[in-house]
């Protein structure tokens, strides 16, 4: 019986506390806003730094202000503005992609003996580039004026490589072209894939043929090259990371398309 009045009272005491967390701590036009959100707001605004004391009062006005943003917003129809539509499915989108991975994602793990693998065979350079710069779809005029442009800024650092750094600053459309096109070091993940491609592997002083990627067209000096002992291994744990998310989210993506109904009319592409 002690242990039947024990269980109802522990019953109750919950029933309680759930009534009092949807209890409404204000009404905005009508629209509540409960204990349980405006606590759960206030806990978020307590784990970020900023100028204003955070207090419930302040949390409270937060929450009063969105609430009052929102109703405006589909007051005036801005919920169906395409734009804004474009932008609810797109965190739709995200987000379902994150319930439905999120527990695949955690289980990603990077070892060190990974991290030294992966850099053995994408090592860290440092380059130095003379970019003559291309529109994204260019005429065929704009492709062949670059060409021969870059071609004969080639001809005239091949003759002459230690003037790189000053035919990179009298040519260069690059915003690197002030101090002789030189980048600094930089990981493969950040560097254009036909930029990488073209000194993979080489040596310093190394210069390549001009290389096309979508910026325009490139000659590029090897300046350097890192050693395993002095790479930034956090770094490069993240851009292993990328890659088995990326992954998951390919073969994910892989599903949900063969379970789709899609027509693609490629005379359109």
């Amino acid at each position: 019986m002690k242990a039947a009045f024990l269980a109802l009272a522990l019953i109750t005491t919950s029933a309680l506390a759930q009534t009092a967390a949807n209890d409404a701590v204000a009404t905005v036009n009508g629209k509540k806003i409960t204990k349980a959100q405006l606590e759960e707001y206030h806990q978020q605004n307590l784990r970020f730094i900023s100028q204003r004391k955070i207090t419930r009062e302040v949390s409270l006005d937060d929450l009063i202000n969105r609430e009052l943003g929102i109703q405006k917003a589909r007051k005036t129809g801005l919920d169906k503005d395409p734009v804004v539509m474009s932008k609810m499915e797109d965190i739709l989108h995200h987000a379902q992609i994150s319930k439905d991975l999120e527990g695949e994602l955690k289980k990603i793990t990077v070892t060190d003996d990974e991290v030294r693998k992966y850099y053995a065979d994408n090592k860290e350079y440092r380059t130095a580039h003379i970019l003559y710069r291309v529109r994204v779809t260019p005429t065929p005029e704009e492709v062949k004026k670059a060409i021969e442009q870059s071609e004969s800024i080639y001809a005239e650092v091949s003759k002459n490589p230690d003037s790189f750094a000053s035919l990179a600053n009298k040519y260069s459309q690059s915003t690197a072209a002030p101090v002789g096109g030189d980048l600094g070091f930089q990981p493969p993940t950040r560097l254009a894939p036909e930029y990488y491609a073209a000194i993979k592997g080489q040596k310093v002083n190394f210069i390549t043929r001009p290389v096309r990627t979508q910026m325009g067209y490139h000659i590029i000096k090897v300046l350097g090259v890192k050693d395993f002992d002095q790479i930034d291994k956090n770094l490069y744990k993240k851009v292993i990371y990328d890659q088995k998310r990326d992954a998951i989210l390919a073969n994910y993506a892989k599903a949900m398309q063969k379970g789709a109904d899609i027509k693609i009319n490629k005379n359109l592409l």
